[in-house]
């Protein structure tokens, strides 16, 4: 802004008008993103930890010190939309002084004048130590108790990190290249320090490279280099994939020396069948069944795949198995369905089914008194319930009618799965009567929903998603539990009810 300005009549120049310009002194301040919630009073603070599970809050000296981490949160608050909430407070304002001094946060002793906090489940969870980067920050909010991405590592310096599913453009300016396909799993998690030492060890020479291709985003990319199964690992030169390094050895110095000559994968050696090991098991065909059962009046009997194995000595019966991908009249005569299944025959009969047998301990006392397995526990699909159990024959078409539906997908294993049906079920109960509203469960593991639940963007289990008429609106993150459950369909009903924004 400019103004005109007379000199006075004390001015050695008392005619001349000068043109001042007051220039603002502040810059103007970062643009926050609109989905990151500014908190100044403590009944906000209290209410939002309240009706949000996963937070994260950003305590700033001033309104200006935390620019940078402002504007990285803006970023990250677009992608973890729906599955956390991110909160700023100004602790040099007023009220957020008050605020900070309540929940005994200061900011200015943070050299950078900035503290990120993480709250899980209304209470405080940890200090946000790990990088301050967009991947790191989107991956703690994903799962803020899960493990810091590999590149976090100070130990992983020398792997180079590929990021894109142009995974030949990003690593042509390498000669030679060897990439860790994913790096999620157990044995990938193993392997790491060995992939770490190699690739410290041939730095400059060769490169050594991880990326994780779990993400259904990747799905293109594993059929092009064959990813079957984690970890694998492909060899490239100059951008084009060649080979993968297979049965060359797990240590540092095997795939250090394998870089240095790479060859096509080896032929693996063939695995010793169970049956011609020396074991206590009595191994069974389609044609000694029987007679075996005669001859043992006891007896407990695996019905197995190669894949699965038990062995042991218990008494007074005996352990018997059977490889019915082998025998398969034998498989087929027994219903086998899955592996493995142990069943108890008592004086050649079939007698029971026993899927809870999964340890040698478990194994023994049972044989030592045998008894009848306790009754298969009810499914939740068929216990009387206000829930809509779906699949994907009718998940569209049901949804297409409600105004208002959350849904819940689910595994019938999944411990976190079991504690919530309960709860769940009762918030359901309390809409039963409104035609506009439906609390839905999709079982995941159902064959053709497995489909359904990737379309759905289902990545662990339980998923909440909230749909309007059918169509994803956003995913739910909010308090697990019949009050949160409860609250979340008038919660997003802001036209037709008043009550708190979720």
């Amino acid at each position: 802004m400019c103004e005109l300005v007379t000199l006075n009549k004390y001015s050695i120049y008392p005619s001349i008008c000068l043109q001042v310009c007051l220039v603002p002194v502040l810059q103007a301040a970062v643009k926050v993103s609109p989905l990151i919630e500014k908190v100044s009073e403590h009944k906000d603070f209290k209410k939002l930890l309240r009706t949000r599970t996963n937070v994260l809050v950003l305590y700033t000296k001033s309104a200006t010190s935390g620019d940078s981490k402002l504007k990285l949160l803006s970023d990250v608050a677009q992608v973890i939309k729906g599955q956390g909430t991110i909160a700023w407070v100004n602790c040099g304002d007023l009220e957020g002084r008050k605020l900070c001094k309540k929940v005994k946060v200061d900011p200015s002793s943070k050299s950078d004048g900035a503290d990120l906090l993480h709250y899980k489940d209304g209470t405080f969870h940890t200090e946000y130590n790990r990088p301050a980067t967009y991947k790191s920050m989107v991956a703690f909010l994903k799962d803020p108790t899960g493990a810091p991405l590999w590149e976090e590592n100070p130990e992983a310096k020398d792997v180079v990190h590929v990021e894109t599913e142009k995974v030949s453009t990003e690593i042509t300016p390498y000669s030679k290249v060897l990439l860790h396909g994913n790096v999620w799993c157990g044995v990938c998690k193993r392997m790491q320090p060995v992939f770490q030492q190699a690739a410290t060890e041939t730095k400059g020479t060769y490169v050594l490279a991880g990326m994780n291709v779990h993400p259904a985003e990747f799905d293109g990319l594993k059929q092009e280099y064959n990813v079957k199964g984690y970890p694998t690992f492909c060899y490239f030169e100059k951008g084009k994939f060649l080979h993968h390094y297979e049965n060359y050895g797990g240590t540092a110095k095997d795939i250090a020396d394998w870089m240095k000559n790479p060859q096509p994968p080896q032929p693996k050696a063939p695995e010793v069948q169970w049956s011609e090991t020396d074991s206590p098991v009595f191994h069974l065909t389609d044609d000694s069944l029987d007679g075996f059962l005669e001859e043992h009046p006891s007896a407990l009997v695996m019905f197995y795949a190669p894949c699965n194995r038990k062995g042991g000595d218990p008494s007074p019966g005996v352990l018997a198995a059977v490889d019915t991908t082998i025998h398969k009249a034998v498989g087929e005569r027994f219903k086998i369905s899955g592996f493995p299944t142990v069943k108890y025959f008592e004086k050649g009969e079939e007698k029971f089914t026993l899927p809870h047998l999964r340890s040698k301990d478990k194994i023994i006392e049972f044989l030592q008194n045998p008894q009848a397995p306790p009754p298969p526990e009810q499914s939740w699909e068929d216990k009387p319930s206000s829930v809509s159990h779906l699949g994907m024959e009718d998940f569209r078409e049901a949804l297409k009618k409600k105004k208002h539906a959350l849904v819940m997908f689910y595994a019938p294993w999944c411990p976190h799965c079991k504690n919530a049906v309960p709860h769940f079920t009762t918030a359901a109960d309390l809409f039963k009567e409104d035609r506009k509203i439906a609390y839905a469960a999709v079982d995941c593991t159902k064959g053709p929903n497995q489909e359904l639940c990737k379309q759905e963007g289902v990545e662990g289990y339980p998923t909440f998603n909230y749909y309007n008429y059918g169509k994803f609106a956003e995913k739910y993150n909010g308090e697990r539990g019949v009050s949160g459950w409860s609250q979340t369909i008038p919660q997003v009903k802001k036209k037709d009810v008043e009550v708190l924004s979720w």
